[in-house]
């Protein structure tokens, strides 16, 4: 997948078929929207092209209320290459972008320097000074320069809308059952694996420390997970919190133990997936009982791999 950041490269391919949007997460309505764009620029022989803006809009226009997102900037670009997306434009929004106007830029960008031949965007998605880039606009303009707009209905799960917010609602309350429902696929983190204080290895349990990229973790609370090593999901079991028997930390932290694997992933980068929540974090009157709890908590865990359906999700070994 080609990558260009700004609208100015004269690499850019021509004779798209195109949507715009932040696409945080990825979840199900956006995979509906590159399943549109992609199909229809096969069925057409354009270059099936993703405009997504970073930082997050909100994040220059109201940034006391900016979400946190669920990827980075490359785990987003990642997942339009992996939907089918051959070309991304990365937009950064600014003030002077947030200002344009909406009409010009489609007529300028869009339309003249894409030559977009069709448009699609998310049901309710807009754009441009004062949000004037909307569908009513779009296809306003497409009527008058000849290529096509629509808009891609939004995607439902028990009659509600799927969204980046409510998926960042239910991670915030360890639902990670019902995020993945919305995302299609369990939610995950990626990061760097750092040195710790090593408790886990002397009570039996050594877990990688991870520094995660990601600004979204799950609420606090223990996990079963899997955990990416060498190309192959591993069954893992992750605590996310301050870890309150031992000292109340200001900055959460997210501890991995993997099963059967005794390897040094110090410095590695490594990519974890949450896949149930067994229980809230809580705080033991010492090691002992502290150890007790944590084979309490592999037994559920490994209970939870047992089932085919879970196996095949990830194809954990």
């Amino acid at each position: 997948m080609k990558i260009f950041h700004g609208t100015d490269n004269a690499n850019i391919l021509r004779g798209t078929v195109l949507t715009l949007g932040v696409f945080d997460g990825l979840h199900l309505g956006h995979q509906a929207i590159m399943k549109t764009v992609v199909d229809r620029a096969n069925a057409i022989g354009a270059v099936p092209t993703a405009i997504t803006f970073d930082p997050h809009p909100r994040a220059v226009l109201h940034p006391e209320n900016a979400p946190p997102l669920l990827q980075t900037l490359d785990q987003r670009l990642a997942n339009f290459e992996f939907l089918g997306i051959k070309q991304s434009i990365v937009i950064n929004f600014d003030q002077k972008f947030a200002s344009q106007d909406a009409d010009k830029f489609l007529r300028d960008i869009v339309f003249e320097r894409l030559q977009a031949k069709e448009v699609y965007l998310g049901e309710g998605f807009a754009f441009g000074k004062n949000r004037a880039g909307n569908i009513e606009l779009l296809r306003k303009i497409s009527q008058e320069l000849g290529f096509v707009a629509d808009e891609v209905p939004e995607v439902q799960l028990r009659k509600i809308r799927i969204s980046s917010s409510k998926i960042r609602k239910y991670l915030g309350e360890g639902k990670v059952n019902l995020a993945r429902r919305m995302l299609g696929r369990p939610y995950g983190v990626e990061g760097q694996i750092v040195r710790g204080f090593q408790r886990g290895r002397t009570i039996g349990f050594p877990t990688a420390n991870l520094k995660p990229q990601n600004r979204v973790v799950p609420k606090y609370g223990v996990y079963a997970t899997a955990t990416l090593i060498d190309n192959e999901w591993r069954r893992s079991i992750t605590n996310v919190g301050i870890r309150p028997t031992f000292e109340n930390e200001p900055e959460p932290s997210v501890e991995t133990f993997i099963f059967d694997f005794d390897g040094d992933l110090y410095g590695d980068s490594l990519r974890l997936r949450f896949l149930y929540r067994i229980r809230d974090e809580k705080k033991f009157n010492g090691i002992d009982e502290l150890k007790t709890q944590i084979k309490k908590d592999c037994d559920v865990a490994l209970e939870y791999f047992s089932h085919e359906g879970v196996k095949n999700m990830l194809k954990i070994v």
